[in-house]
């Protein structure tokens, strides 16, 4: 087994860990976090109807061309998800951090979603 795989298995373990404890609801959905190593994936969640209620990624055209590190790129894609779903109607989310540490580029999309106006 390589460095990889127990990093990605323990990735695994730590996230199902976090779930069972963090669920989306239709009042307060679940704001989960994907990040890979070029890019970061957020979306807000309502786990009752297993339904997306906003989404954004750095792939997304008009955040691709934010110019700067990985990091700011995280922020931007933060507040855009923020806007989303404060015009679907969400104010408050529970944060999934993915089995990520909270640190970096999820801390930094957490940032730029409670700068725009999001309450976790």
């Amino acid at each position: 087994m390589s460095a990889k795989d127990t990093s990605r298995a323990a990735r695994i373990r730590r996230h199902t860990r976090v779930r069972k404890k963090v669920a989306g609801t239709p009042e307060k959905p679940r704001l989960a976090v994907f990040r890979s190593l070029t890019h970061i994936y957020a979306q807000v969640i309502d786990d009752e109807k297993g339904h997306t209620v906003a989404a954004a990624s750095s792939v997304e055209k008009d955040l691709k061309s934010t110019a700067g590190t990985k990091t700011e790129s995280a922020k931007a894609v933060g507040a855009a998800l923020a806007k989303k779903a404060m015009a679907a109607g969400v104010s408050q989310v529970v944060f999934d951090r993915g089995g990520n540490r909270y640190h970096g580029r999820v801390k930094a999309l957490a940032d730029g979603a409670r700068e725009a106006g999001l309450k976790f």
